[in-house]
């Protein structure tokens, strides 16, 4: 099985490639699911010459199976819970908002250590594109969607460099516009499809926040 991509420099170049028509526009503004798809997002928004922040969604996993995801949580108190994993695996209210509240205190930890003293930019109106480095079951994006649509965008694309071909075509039914720059099958995982996929740190997070805030050059 051959990589498609490099790393997430090289994906979010080619990311970029798809989503062109964006570029150069001041109503646009690129929004990373930290912490994989802040390095994606940050080459999108460079290349496009458009504005970028971040939007924290935190998965909330089953215990004892942490990487299936029985729901997730966004900034600004979102929940959106899978309520067939809740029942099939007869998950009680009281283990769900356990995991919840500490997943909050997560989330609440890295809004402060990745935006500090910067205000959330205000998404009314504005054209929001957002990104991860990649979808398999689509949970945490879509935590993410559904808080983005009660702050009323005027449009909403999720894009990513891969994902799972269900997945795309779920999405592509909840947004404005979904772009799966490859849908490979059988899909696996993520992180099977890039050459490097290294963990994201806080430290390159930040450092990448900073920089991008000089984006849009004039």
């Amino acid at each position: 099985m051959m990589a498609i991509f490099k790393d997430r420099v090289d994906a979010g170049k080619r990311l970029a490639k798809e989503l062109s028509k964006y570029a150069n526009r001041q109503d646009v503004l690129v929004l990373a699911l930290p912490r994989g798809g802040v390095p994606v997002a940050f080459e999108v928004a460079k290349e496009l010459n458009v504005k970028m922040d971040i939007f924290i969604v935190r998965k909330l996993g089953v215990p004892g199976n942490e990487e299936l995801a029985m729901g997730a949580i966004a900034s600004d108190d979102i929940r959106v819970l899978n309520e067939d994993i809740i029942r099939s695996y007869q998950i009680p209210d009281r283990v769900v908002a356990t995991v919840a509240a500490n997943e909050l205190r997560e989330l609440e930890r890295r809004e402060r250590k990745y935006r500090g003293d910067h205000p959330k930019p205000d998404i009314k109106g504005t054209t929001v594109i957002l990104i991860d480095d990649g979808l398999a079951t689509g949970a945490t994006m879509h935590a993410a969607v559904e808080a983005l649509k009660a702050k009323r965008p005027a449009k909403l694309v999720v894009a990513v460099p891969t994902a799972s071909p269900d997945t795309c075509k779920f999405f592509k039914n909840i947004v404005d516009e979904m772009i799966c720059a490859t849908t490979p099958e059988p899909f696996y995982a993520v992180g099977a499809w890039y050459g490097d996929f290294s963990q994201t740190t806080d430290e390159e997070v930040c450092k990448l926040l900073e920089k991008a805030r000089s984006f849009p050059s004039k």
